[in-house]
């Protein structure tokens, strides 16, 4: 190994993890940072990773292609780790590596490293992406092989070098960034039975705390939001200015006990107001333009996607067929939907489509009712004919078979009732 890139943060850790490279290895550091938005850029970090030993420092803003290739994706497939994570650092993953495997082809590096510990989910889903985009390149963790220095002993050690670091107040989290949300996790949050700190959360006010609602009108094309409140908007200032407004109602705080791909279950606070906001308003456009087969195989869709990226697995051919179906799938998906924000909730308050399958004619009770009525009754005849046999054949549902009920226990001995005779007088 005589050159390695690595993915730089600018924060203590790699700053360290530069001239530890050098040292224990004798091998030339490049740097790569790559700014996803959200605040994970700081500044000055060409400087500090060059004062750290680097050779060459490259920054490079994927804001724009980190929403419009990895989120709206996910997005328009309405993938949540189960059920509840909308996989803002698992999503940044992929694209981090990539940059880091086009940077080491570039430079001739034989290796590429990173910042991540051997519990966590990042090494893997660093390590696996980088080995299926170019098998060749070795992969180095520092804080897996050895280097492992206290907060205190990495201070040390940028002193005694000259490595200049950021002093800054140290937090009892740890925070993972980017432009899609805010993860907080370790110190208090580890007891799963106590309530989050107010200082675990940094873009959204206390639910309780949050003015009068409001609405925003949220547009899509294709599945991809587009617009707010008829106004296009490009697609990172669209997701910056849902984060302000919902973060300003308290939307998009989530408390989650969550399986890690390394066999363990942790405890995550994430802060997502515009994945809050924009998943909700996608599934309620989906209810409206999509017929219901495609939304009942478009929720195991879902899950299989949000399974897939957050082991790491989004550069496999599986991922890659998915994201393939959930494009054709939102061709139609395309309409506007109005978003009420009240005290922490994202809630739908209207949806329309030109290319709605709703059909208020069919659909009403009132004066103008287009269904025909009388063709229900076929339809029951054709739809119930299965039932009809097997009961004809096994005994109807609830039929005594000597001591045992063959379906279900009866029920009107159980529940008190009344009954009214025909003199008027009620019976029990």
């Amino acid at each position: 190994m005589k050159k390695v890139v690595l993915a730089y943060s600018g924060g203590l850790d790699t700053s360290v993890a530069v001239a530890w490279l050098r040292e224990q290895y004798d091998v030339e550091v490049v740097t790569l940072t790559v700014d996803v938005g959200g605040g994970s850029l700081r500044k000055g970090v060409e400087r500090r990773a060059m004062s750290a030993g680097a050779s060459r420092a490259y920054v490079v803003d994927a804001r724009e292609r980190f929403v419009t290739d990895f989120v709206w994706p996910h997005l328009q497939a309405n993938a949540l780790y189960q059920g509840a994570y909308p996989l803002a650092t698992a999503l940044a993953r992929p694209l981090i590596a990539q940059l880091l495997v086009e940077v080491a082809q570039k430079e001739g590096a034989d290796a590429v490293a990173h910042g991540c510990t051997g519990k966590g989910n990042d090494q893997v889903r660093f390590d696996v992406a980088v080995h299926a985009l170019d098998p060749g390149l070795e992969v180095v963790a520092p804080m897996r092989v050895g280097m492992g220095l206290s907060r205190e002993q990495e201070i040390d050690y940028a002193a005694e070098r000259g490595i200049e670091i950021p002093i800054t107040k140290a937090s009892p989290y740890s925070i993972d960034v980017n432009l899609w949300g805010r993860s907080c996790e370790t110190g208090v949050l580890e007891d799963p039975w106590t309530s989050p700190p107010a200082d675990s959360y940094e873009w959204t006010v206390a639910p309780a705390e949050a003015p009068a609602p409001g609405e925003v009108v949220i547009g899509f094309e294709g599945g991809v939001p587009v617009s707010l409140d008829g106004e296009f908007v490009d697609p990172v200032a669209l997701v910056e200015r849902l984060h302000g407004l919902g973060g300003a109602h308290g939307v998009g705080r989530i408390d989650h006990v969550e399986d890690r791909l390394v066999g363990i279950k942790s405890r995550e606070i994430y802060e997502t107001p515009a994945a809050t906001i924009l998943h909700a308003a996608h599934r309620a456009l989906e209810g409206l333009t999509l017929s219901k087969d495609t939304l009942r195989f478009n929720r195991v869709v879902a899950d299989e996607h949000a399974q897939l990226t957050y082991d790491g697995l989004w550069f496999s051919a599986l991922h890659r067929d998915l994201r393939g179906y959930v494009a054709s799938s939102q061709r139609v998906v395309s309409g506007e939907v109005r978003m009420r924000l009240d005290h922490g909730s994202a809630i739908v308050a209207g949806r329309r489509s030109p290319l709605s399958l709703y059909d208020k004619n069919l659909a009403t009770y009132d004066e103008g009712d287009a269904f025909d009525h009388a063709s229900a009754v076929g339809f029951i005849e054709i739809y119930g004919l299965p039932l009809r046999v097997e009961a004809a054949r096994h005994g109807a549902v609830g039929k005594h078979h000597g001591a045992a009920w063959a379906w279900t226990p009866p029920l009107l001995e159980h529940l008190p009732a009344t009954i009214e005779d025909p003199e008027g007088a009620p019976a029990v």
